[in-house]
């Protein structure tokens, strides 16, 4: 069932509960249709549903778009590919956090629809709207308790989240035309990682080495998220997350683009210092449990390994992710 009546005008979806207080007219916040609307709500969603929820994402029809809003409501780039994530029809979600708010304000690839704040960070938000020329962006007062009530059990929101769309989406063959001329250029594929924080961990290094993107496969990785963008600490804004739809179809178009793949497996005979990597190389990471598929496995130009001692099996994957981003720049110039 995807939504619950509990109470009078009082609705609880799944992920995302957003109390009375920020439904009252007097803060002018709509995002959750309640009363009559509900039955009707309820059925447009039950026709329309496909996916499960994830957490931090807010569903289609519970929250409004204004005309503005479907114009967009900043000075925002050229978008490109597809406009949503993989997800499809759910072109919505929450992000919270000082890091992923202020870097979202300040992409002009990202459509905000509102911001809540709380009042001792309201300054620092219209402080960065300022800066974006964002002038139209609804900036609405919410106390800390709201917030807590209104995201995840556990979030840590620093007083701040915003309702907007996902990111238009890049692809790979963007990617490639994007890097056509480039001597260097290292991306990082990931295979059957779905773990939306450690996905995030892994966004943020390679913003930290200088990434050209993360690309993961349309199953099997998780979509857009207030969580993955909270563990990305703001680099969702800056380094392409690009779904690919058949990962082993995207290797070939890499290689076709003279891209070296490395594999990383830890049975691998050399190191990836080793392997000196130079030019345009692509980073292939598989899922801590299982490692690389063997289709993928088999898709790399050679295998690799991180030198480790015999006292631990493995590392944790945004770990050696970031290990294996450093070991590939490594005296690049920035």
């Amino acid at each position: 069932m995807c939504c619950q009546q509990q109470k009078k005008h009082e609705i609880v979806f799944p992920f995302l509960y957003v109390p009375q207080a920020l439904l009252s007219e007097s803060n002018k916040v709509h995002s959750v249709p309640y009363g009559p609307e509900v039955s009707a709500i309820m059925s447009r969603r039950n026709k329309s549903r496909s996916g499960n929820r994830h957490p931090g994402d807010v569903g289609q029809d519970n929250l409004p778009q204004s005309d503005e809003n479907r114009e967009g409501n900043s000075r925002r780039g050229r978008k490109r590919g597809r406009d949503s994530g993989p997800s499809g029809g759910n072109s919505r979600l929450i992000l919270f956090g000082r890091h992923p708010v202020m870097m979202a304000i300040a992409n002009p690839q990202r459509t905000i629809h509102k911001i809540w704040a709380t009042e001792n960070v309201r300054d620092e938000i219209n402080a960065a709207l300022a800066d974006a020329e964002r002038t139209d962006v609804a900036v609405d007062s919410a106390g800390r308790t709201d917030l807590d009530e209104m995201l995840p059990p556990g979030t840590v929101h620093q007083g701040m989240a915003i309702h907007c769309a996902p990111l238009p989406q890049l692809s790979v063959e963007e990617l490639i035309a994007d890097h056509r001329d480039s001597e260097q250029c290292t991306v990082l594929i990931l295979d059957q990682v779905t773990d939306p924080h450690n996905v995030g961990a892994i966004l943020r290094s390679a913003a930290a080495f200088g990434a050209s993107a993360v690309i993961v496969p349309d199953r099997h990785a998780p979509p857009e998220t207030g969580v993955l963008a909270k563990s990305a600490s703001g680099a969702l804004e800056t380094v392409p997350y690009i779904h690919a739809g058949n990962l082993n179809q995207t290797l070939e178009k890499l290689k076709a683009a003279h891209f070296w793949l490395a594999g990383m497996d830890g049975y691998a005979e050399q190191t990836l210092a080793e392997a000196k990597l130079r030019g345009r190389v692509g980073i292939v990471m598989g899922s801590e449990g299982e490692g690389l598929r063997r289709l993928t496995r088999e898709s790399c130009d050679f295998l690799v390994k991180l030198p480790m001692s015999d006292r631990i099996e493995s590392l944790n994957v945004s770990n050696a992710a970031a290990i294996a981003l450093f070991a590939a720049t490594a005296g690049r110039t920035a």
